[in-house]
């Protein structure tokens, strides 16, 4: 059995607040328990919302909390060619397809549906359409200088690799749980964003297999995302890490933290006079470990 292995992986789109700090230290935990190591990798693909000195930021607000990573530390933006190299092997074997619509097309095609994120479903509009190899070499294809997303076929996806799509639930201190993965329910997801080759999920699952990442500890937020990231996985030939899906920290209207509501950072609290230990046990973690 490979030795345990986790990972936190945050975005450097924003300042971290308190639900990450409680991932982070979850994670920690896991892994102290399981005699493991705790990576740290930055998914920093949004070359828009992703800056350098939100990643150092990041960085110095898990020092703070008491957290130190091993060297070197992953940052996806400098594995795009890997992601890219998947890509084209997915293309090669017809398992992906390109996809020009725009989200306004997208959301009055999907009507009433929806995929597990509650984004609008996409309906296959793109699917089918021959991918030319040169500009308006095919008619009726994508044009070739089209800005274009790449979209798993789904049909298509659970005809290579059938199932049943089955992944470990692991809860620290308790029983694994085998849960069955329902991949078709994302439709047609989209595996390479328009702006860059890859997206969430097909980086987050190469990563994890080139890591050597035994057990995934993520907020419940992800936990159907699993669904999806189990098929890339068999279709890609990679193992399935167990995974731990955890409750999430909610603000007192009961939203979930985040940065999109700019929720109070770590920053600020740290600016407030908050100090680390307060953070800890706030989250109901020893204030004394990892303590200097």
């Amino acid at each position: 059995m490979p030795s345990p292995r986790l990972r936190f992986a945050p975005s450097p789109n924003g300042r971290l607040h308190l639900g990450h700090a409680y991932s982070a230290l979850l994670n920690a935990g896991a892994a102290r328990a399981l005699h493991g190591d705790l990576l740290l990798r930055i998914e920093d693909i949004d070359p828009v919302r992703c800056r350098p000195e939100l990643a150092d930021a990041l960085v110095a607000d898990l020092a703070w909390l008491g957290l130190r990573f091993p060297e070197p530390v992953w940052r996806q933006s400098a594995r795009m060619s890997t992601y890219r190299a998947a890509l084209d092997g997915l293309r090669a074997r017809g398992l992906v397809y390109p996809c020009a619509c725009t989200r306004r097309e997208i959301l009055a095609a999907a009507g009433d549906a929806r995929d597990p994120d509650g984004a609008p479903l996409y309906p296959g509009t793109c699917r089918g359409r021959p991918v030319p190899q040169e500009p308006h070499a095919v008619p009726h294809a994508v044009p070739h200088d089209t800005p274009h997303a790449w979209r798993l076929d789904m049909a298509r996806a659970l005809d290579a690799c059938p199932g049943p799509h089955n992944y470990t639930a692991f809860s620290p201190g308790g029983p694994d749980i085998v849960r069955a993965a329902e991949p078709a329910r994302w439709g047609d997801a989209v595996l390479a964003r328009k702006d860059v080759p890859t997206s969430y999920h097909l980086a987050v699952v190469l990563d994890d297999a080139a890591q050597g990442i035994t057990h995934v500890v993520r907020g419940q937020d992800l936990e159907a995302a699993t669904d999806l990231h189990v098929l890339l996985q068999r279709l890609l030939g990679l193992p399935t890490p167990r995974y731990h899906h955890h409750g999430l920290i909610r603000d007192e209207a009961g939203d979930k933290l985040s940065k999109s509501l700019r929720s109070e950072s770590l920053a600020a609290l740290r600016e407030r006079g908050v100090s680390a230990a307060e953070v800890r046990a706030r989250l109901g973690f020893d204030p004394d470990e990892g303590r200097a």
